[in-house]
């Protein structure tokens, strides 16, 4: 299950397929390494996206 508190890394691990939905909403940097360590609650803010909605997609 995705939750808001999950790291970005996490969510591309368990979820490969996520990556599309990601580049899709802006979120490009998706190697770097603050996305190991960045929740999707925070990344979602931080790129102007809502985090409730990011983890129904």
């Amino acid at each position: 299950m995705l939750t808001k508190e999950m790291t970005v890394g996490q969510v591309l691990k368990l979820y490969p397929q996520t990556v599309q939905i990601f580049l899709e909403l802006g979120m490009h940097c998706l190697g770097c390494p603050s996305s190991t360590m960045e929740i999707i609650e925070s990344a979602a803010l931080n790129h102007g996206q809502n985090p409730d909605e990011l983890v129904i997609r």
